[in-house]
């Protein structure tokens, strides 16, 4: 039986994966089929405290949006090479302190813009046509069939704020149905179809029939919809958040849903959010009529779970076994083609000058020939994949664990 090929140094029985948030099955069979075997799989998020002993020894980290991967975590971090964030956003790992320690962080920014999209409209349609009462009236065993303030989507106006991966997919879906569609956003965006950019958050909101947010958390969109924001509004407008829960000041919204300025609201994301399922969750805006409140499930479909599962373990493997930083938000990005007959060195060092300079100098002071060097940095480290004569590679490797500032150096193979 032919032995297969040995990609990496490190034996892949050694290398120790831990998965949390229960990550689709489908991340878990990718490393399987790779040769990873040693995988710690758990359903849920884990504390702080627990998550400080559990990382011990890890290589691999797998994540979705609860877990929260700070500074102390990092700390007790000893073998981590790369953290895989299954979700959009990033915003549950300190980034500064994974640079630091030259910590990939991969996500999936793109795998579920389809599963939001599609929610938002079936949220529009649902708000205009006040379903949401209607339903409610036939549960509790009241038959209310009438056309008033019932619209259709045609012909209104799709407001998107954030016109990104998710908000221009929105932008198509919305125009497909015959709705006029304008955008806001902080950079000039080229439009899908017919979509018009429009120059402000305030020029949007006047001419907006059906709001929807689509912006990550920063200090620029925080309670970007506030009481003044919503003032903005033409009486009857529809609200809705599946971006982050930070967006939107709740107690004002509430305020203008019983005013009558929003007459519909779907809200997917919250403030505080309970971290399991079935614990107890509260929000301001319970049992207020047409308004519809989901648990953080916008991008929770079956299909989203697997792109995801697929999208960030592939990231996740390429780095460990071909050092391809592309999509890491910590260290620089860098995609490289393998070379036959070499040694590849991976060396993260901090971003101070002098550097590549003494690497250059001390392989060469030893008679060491680089066959192949790329060099990226970002703010705060840089990184080199070397490649190296066979011959040399193990003598190279010392030399580059003793250049100053180094943050990590591994032997990939």
């Amino acid at each position: 039986m032919t032995q297969k090929t040995k990609t990496t140094s490190y034996p892949k029985d050694k290398i120790k994966i831990l998965l949390l948030e229960n990550i689709s099955d489908a991340a878990v069979e990718e490393m399987k089929d790779a040769g990873y075997a040693t995988i710690k799989k758990l359903s849920g998020a884990v504390s702080e405290k627990d998550l400080m002993n559990e990382i011990k020894g890890v290589h691999l980290l797998g994540i979705r949006s609860k877990t929260q991967v700070t500074e102390k975590v990092l700390a007790k971090a000893d073998k981590l090479l790369a953290i895989g964030c299954y979700c959009i956003g990033i915003n549950q790992v300190d980034i500064a302190a994974a640079t630091l320690k030259g910590i990939a962080v991969f996500n999936a920014p793109f795998s579920n813009t389809r599963s939001v999209a599609e929610l938002v409209i079936g949220s529009s349609i649902m708000l205009i046509r006040r379903i949401l009462d209607k339903n409610k009236a036939a549960h509790e065993g009241t038959w209310q069939k009438e056309a008033k303030g019932s619209y259709e989507l045609r012909g209104k106006t799709m407001a998107i704020v954030g016109y990104g991966n998710i908000g221009s997919q929105v932008s198509v879906m919305s125009e497909a149905l015959g709705m006029d569609v304008i955008y806001y956003d902080m950079e000039p965006k080229l439009p899908h179809g017919n979509a018009r950019q429009v120059r402000s958050l305030r020029e949007l909101l006047k001419k907006a029939d059906i709001v929807t947010l689509h912006v990550p958390s920063d200090s620029s969109t925080r309670n970007i919809i506030n009481e003044q924001t919503l003032s903005y509004l033409n009486k009857g407008t529809i609200l809705i958040n599946y971006s982050r829960g930070d967006v939107v000041d709740l107690d004002a919204l509430k305020a203008s849903i019983k005013s009558g300025i929003v007459s519909g609201a779907a809200i997917d994301v919250f403030p505080e959010e309970p971290e399991k399922n079935g614990e107890k969750f509260y929000s301001v805006l319970q049992n207020l009529p047409n308004v519809l409140l989901t648990p953080h499930i916008g991008g929770s479909t079956e299909e989203a779970q697997l792109n995801i599962g697929l999208d960030v373990t592939s990231k996740l493997l390429n780095y460990l076994e071909k050092g391809s930083t592309n999509g890491s938000h910590t260290v620089p990005q860098l995609n490289l083609p393998l070379q036959a007959k070499t040694h590849r060195i991976l060396h993260i060092h901090s971003n101070i000058p002098g550097v590549l300079g003494e690497i250059n100098s001390k392989l060469s002071s030893h008679g060491i020939n680089i066959l192949g060097q790329y060099l990226k940095t970002n703010d705060s480290i840089g990184y080199v994949v070397l490649d190296i004569d066979t011959r040399l590679s193990n003598e190279a490797f010392d030399l580059l664990r003793g250049v100053k500032g180094t943050i990590k150096t591994r032997m990939l193979y």
